[in-house]
């Protein structure tokens, strides 16, 4: 198992509305909008990406963080071994990702995700 990336989620009521920032200001690209979610990042060999979300797709909650793995069976294993609770998934979402949501022992609610 390899981790590919982490993307930090921050909730807010407009996605939309933080393009002045992190576009403008910080020059950022927009590397995906689907209205409910915006991210901003770069496209080079490390990427760094941060979201903006008014809720978690599918009607779930924002995840603190969504953490990009090359097997999420694997992952998923490994969570249901540890004990930890998936409060969401698996499940093959619309918009081309395998995903699951557990909470970490600080509380934090991660998105574990994989790209179909």
């Amino acid at each position: 198992m390899t981790v590919r990336r982490i993307v930090a989620n921050i909730e807010t009521a407009d996605p939309a509305g933080v393009a002045a920032f992190y576009r403008g200001i910080l020059g950022l690209e927009l590397l995906m909008d689907r209205g409910w979610i915006v991210t901003y990042g770069t496209q080079d060999r490390m990427p760094l990406q941060v979201s903006f979300a008014s809720e978690g797709g599918s009607g779930t909650p924002v995840p603190g963080l969504s953490v990009e793995v090359d097997d999420l069976d694997a992952v998923y294993a490994a969570v249901l071994e540890g004990g930890y609770i998936v409060e969401y998934g698996p499940a093959d979402e619309p918009w081309g990702v395998r995903r699951f949501f557990v909470r970490d022992p600080a509380g934090t609610l991660v998105n574990i995700v994989m790209h179909l």
